[in-house]
């Protein structure tokens, strides 16, 4: 099992990162709230989770501890896979899904993509002992690039939406807000599918 990979990143994308450990070179996925604190690093540690399928491996890398937590949490439960753990990391922190699961808020849940109202309630059933309240003042840093709409639609490709699906609701979101970071733009798109 590999627990945690330290080194440079090499490229950074809102949904995976290429890190250099010692010459190897990993491709780890991660999610926005990942992003969002590597964004600026030019190397870092990365707690993993190493899955383990028929068709491949997959390596899947947290900032934080409480993230990895909540990941491996969401994929105990019957019908949530690796993606939609990560699709539910990218859309909410891990304390915001903490607070909906344990205040039976479903339509919260509901918000995410790929999450229905029988995953939702199932989400509910299954980890609401599980899950502890917890508070969050934590405000994320804007990201200055030149194309974030390019990178937000080419990110929402790679969490597994259509093209013409997310290129739609990254036009609806963008008319309607003006000046956002990256991950503002892509969770905010992400509520418009």
């Amino acid at each position: 099992m590999i627990v945690f990979l330290q080194g440079k990143y090499v490229k950074k994308t809102p949904a995976f990162v290429w890190m250099d450990v010692n010459g190897v070179g990993y491709e780890v996925n991660i999610s926005l709230n990942t992003y969002s604190e590597i964004q600026n690093l030019t190397q870092g540690q990365l707690l993993t989770h190493l899955q383990i399928k028929e068709d491949g491996h997959s390596l899947f890398g947290f900032f934080e501890e409480t993230e990895r937590n909540m990941f491996l949490l969401l994929i105990s439960v019957s019908g949530v896979g690796a993606s939609t753990a990560r699709m539910m990391l990218s859309s909410m922190k891990p304390d915001e899904i903490s607070n909906a699961i344990a205040n039976d808020d479903e339509k919260t849940l509901e918000r995410i993509k790929g999450i229905g109202a029988k995953s939702a309630k199932r989400l509910i059933l299954e980890l609401k002992d599980k899950v502890t309240k917890s508070k969050s003042g934590e405000t994320l840093q804007p990201i200055a690039h030149n194309n974030i709409e390019n990178d937000a639609l080419n990110a929402l490709i790679s969490l597994g939406i259509a093209r013409n699906a997310a290129f739609a609701a990254l036009q609806k979101t963008v008319k309607n807000n003006k000046e956002l970071s990256l991950e503002d733009l892509i969770k905010l798109t992400l509520k418009n599918i």
